[in-house]
């Protein structure tokens, strides 16, 4: 006769290794990121529980929630153990994270700092594969009028359209700008083509008597902005 396998779906672990009793008695901050993630799968498999599983996935990301959450369905379901509806719970869980962060940001009506402009761009652009260009618009006490994505390129660059620009700061009554751009390497470096660009744009708008207040380069955990190292 076969023997029968022992089950490590939560429901059958001890009160003190289950997650979701965890959550519920000591509060959701108590819980590790693995364990999170052990909520959202509900089960392992024959040889490791929920959390040895959420584990091993978080390891392959260097237990970075941000790279977990660029992982698509298949490349979650290369795991054994996590199938389909595994795999969807889990990218559904972390695209609602970055949305709540979103809509945080939304707050944000006023700059005043390269942070502020950080936070307010970072849900649209920390995650990015490719390179994007964006426009915060404020008006003569630095309160964002528009914030607007100018241009979407590929893994080497971005294109930008000084007409555009341009045309839209004059719509929304702007008076000053903010540049924007993603390095989806991750290096805050700024080229030599970054300057160039922002050289082009701040001659065009002073012809406007419109400010460049900043160009932020950013990556999924920091930036870099041109305003802080004195290079406008």
């Amino acid at each position: 006769m076969q023997e029968k396998q022992p089950s490590f779906s939560i429901k059958h672990w001890s009160d003190d290794d289950k997650p979701r009793e965890k959550l519920v008695l000591k509060g959701k901050s108590a819980l590790s990121d693995a364990e999170l993630v052990a909520i959202l799968i509900g089960s392992g498999s024959r040889n490791e529980s929920a959390v040895e599983l959420s584990k091993r996935i978080l390891a392959s990301v260097n237990n970075n929630l941000n790279e977990l959450g660029k992982l698509s369905i298949k490349q979650l379901m290369q795991f054994r153990g996590i199938g389909e509806a595994k795999a969807v719970t889990i990218a559904a869980a972390l695209e609602m994270g970055r949305r709540r962060r979103g809509e945080d940001v939304h707050r944000i009506a006023k700059i005043n700092s390269s942070n502020d402009a950080f936070e307010l761009l970072l849900p649209q652009m920390g995650d990015l594969e490719h390179e994007e260009f964006w426009i915060v618009y404020l008006n003569n006490a630095n309160k964002v009028l528009l914030t607007s994505q100018l241009s979407k390129g590929g893994l080497t660059g971005t294109l930008v359209d000084l007409r555009i620009i341009m045309k839209k700061a004059l719509e929304v009554g702007a008076v000053g700008l903010i540049l924007a751009h993603n390095h989806p390497s991750g290096t805050l470096k700024p080229s030599k083509a970054d300057q160039e660009v922002t050289q082009r744009i701040q001659k065009a708008s002073s012809a406007l008597d419109i400010k460049v207040l900043d160009h932020l380069i950013i990556t999924q955990q920091d930036y870099y902005s041109f305003a802080d190292h004195h290079i406008l």
